[in-house]
């Protein structure tokens, strides 16, 4: 059972990542903020 709760919540974690991106990128802040966001999420979709 151990890897079925890993796997949902690593799907989860990834859709929380992607939402964040999505949301970072619609939002009014400037392209360098943007930018930083982001670098800082995309290491977190490497560890599913």
């Amino acid at each position: 059972m151990g890897v079925e709760v890993t796997g949902l919540l690593s799907l989860i974690l990834l859709i929380a990542i992607i939402w964040a991106i999505v949301s970072t990128v619609q939002s009014r802040a400037g392209t360098g903020a943007k930018v930083l966001w982001i670098v800082l999420c995309t290491p977190d979709m490497g560890m599913n």
